[in-house]
C-alpha cells in the first residue's frame, strides 16, 4: 500500500447516538390545579356547560306563512337554460337547443328543510412555550372555571375558533426534550460534528493520489446542519431551557346543520339540488325554535320535529346551544320534453340559478374528421 495514503487515512469521529428524549411531556411537569383536575396534555374532550341558574328563555312560535307556491318557468326561459348549458360544453352542438320543439313541461318544485343549531363548546388541555419572562401565576388564586372565562362570540352561524391562557396556571418547568441543556445532538452527524466527505467517500482521494480538495484530504467535512457542533438548539424550548406551561382552553364555535328535500318524482337526482338554491319561503332564528307546524307538505312537518329534537337532545350534551334557525325554501324543477330529428328528449331546468341536466342531450360531439 502506497505509504502516502496510508498516513491520510480519514478519521472518523465516533458516532455519539442521540439521546431520545421523551416525545411527550411527563405528567410530573403539570401541577394539580382545582377545577382541571381531569385536564391532560393533549385534551381530555368537551367539558359539558353548567346547568343555568335562570329558566330559559322559551321559544316563540313561528308564524304562518300564507304563500307556499312559485310560478313556474317560461318556454323561452328554459330554452336560454339549455343554450347556456350547451355553450359551456365544448363537444356539444347547439342544434337541438335551437331547433328542437317543446312538447311538455312540467313543473315539480320541491320543498328543502334546513336547521341550523349555532353551539359553542370548550376543551382544555395542558400547553407549554418556551420560557421568555412571561408571567407566571400559578397558585396566586385558585383559576375561574372553564365556562367563567369570557370569549368573543363571532357571527351567529359561522365556524370559528379562539384559544384563551387560562389566568393562575402558568408556571416555569425544565424543558422535557431537552432535559434543560438548551440543545439536542445533531441527527445528521450523530453528534459527531463531521460527516464522511461526500465527493471523495471518506477516502481522502480522488483519483490515485489527488488528494480530495473538497475535504482537504481529512475524508470528513463539517456538519452543515449543526455548523461542526455537534448539537443543535432544542426545536421545543428553542434554547431557553425552560417551559412555561399552563392550561389551554380551546373555545370552539360551530354551525351543525342538517337538511331534508321532500322526494319529487321528476327523475332528477336528488344530490343535484345540493347545488342550487331556492326561493326562501319560510325563516325562523331564536335561541331555540319550535319544530314547525301547519306546513302543507307533511313530510316537512315530520322532518323539523325529527332534526329539532334530535339537534336539542345530542348538541346540548356537550356544548351550549347559541342560536337556532329553520329554513324552508322552495326549489324550482321544471321537467323539459322536446323532440329533434323527430325523437323526443328531456331535460331539466331546477334552482333560482335555472341550472341545466341533459344527461341524454342528442347532439354531444360536433368534431369531424377531415
Amino acid at each position: 500500500m502506497d505509504t502516502n495514503m496510508e498516513l491520510h487515512k480519514p478519521m472518523f469521529a465516533p458516532p455519539v447516538a442521540e439521546s431520545i428524549g421523551p416525545t411527550a411531556p411527563p405528567a410530573s411537569m403539570f401541577d394539580n390545579m382545582p377545577g382541571y383536575e381531569g385536564t391532560v396534555a393533549g385534551g381530555g374532550g368537551f367539558l359539558p356547560p353548567p346547568m343555568p341558574t335562570f329558566p330559559a328563555a322559551q321559544p316563540e312560535p313561528a308564524l304562518d306563512q300564507p304563500q307556499w307556491n312559485i310560478p313556474s318557468i317560461s318556454e323561452n326561459t328554459a330554452r336560454d337554460a339549455l343554450l347556456l348549458f350547451v355553450k359551456s360544453k365544448c363537444c356539444y352542438s347547439s342544434a337541438p337547443a335551437k331547433d328542437g320543439v317543446i312538447t311538455n313541461m312540467e313543473a315539480f318544485n320541491t320543498y328543502r328543510y334546513r336547521l341550523d343549531t349555532f353551539t359553542e363548546s370548550r376543551s382544555t388541555e395542558w400547553s407549554h412555550e418556551p420560557y421568555t419572562g412571561q408571567t407566571v401565576d400559578a397558585y396566586a388564586q385558585q383559576p375561574p372555571g372553564p365556562w367563567d372565562l369570557p370569549a368573543k362570540t363571532p357571527q351567529f352561524f359561522l365556524d370559528d375558533k379562539q384559544f384563551i391562557k387560562v389566568p393562575y396556571t402558568s408556571s416555569v418547568k425544565p424543558c422535557h426534550n431537552c432535559l434543560g441543556i438548551g440543545r439536542k445532538p445533531c441527527k445528521d452527524c450523530a453528534g459527531a460534528g463531521n460527516k464522511v466527505c461526500w465527493v471523495c467517500n471518506g477516502s481522502c482521494y480522488r483519483h490515485g493520489n489527488d488528494r480530495c480538495t473538497h475535504c482537504s484530504g481529512r475524508g470528513r467535512e463539517n456538519c452543515s446542519s449543526c455548523h461542526g457542533q455537534g448539537s443543535r438548539q432544542c426545536d421545543i424550548c428553542n434554547g431557553k431551557q425552560q417551559l412555561l406551561v399552563y392550561i389551554k382552553l380551546t373555545v370552539k364555535w360551530t354551525n351543525n346543520s342538517d337538511a331534508y328535500v321532500v322526494e319529487q318524482l321528476s327523475g332528477l337526482r336528488v344530490e343535484n339540488l345540493s347545488k342550487v338554491s331556492g326561493k326562501e319561503l319560510f325563516r325562523d332564528t331564536q335561541y331555540m325554535v319550535y319544530p314547525l307546524s301547519g306546513f302543507p307538505d307533511t313530510s316537512v312537518v315530520s322532518a323539523s320535529q325529527r332534526l329539532v329534537s334530535e339537534h336539542q337532545g345530542k348538541y346540548m350534551q356537550t356544548s351550549r346551544i347559541l342560536q337556532q334557525r329553520q329554513i324552508i325554501e322552495l326549489i324550482p324543477i321544471t321537467k323539459v320534453t322536446y323532440t329533434w330529428k323527430g325523437k323526443s328528449n328531456i331535460y331539466f331546468v331546477y334552482g333560482n340559478e335555472f341550472k341545466v341536466d341533459a344527461d341524454d342531450y342528442p347532439a354531444t360531439c360536433c368534431c369531424t374528421v377531415m
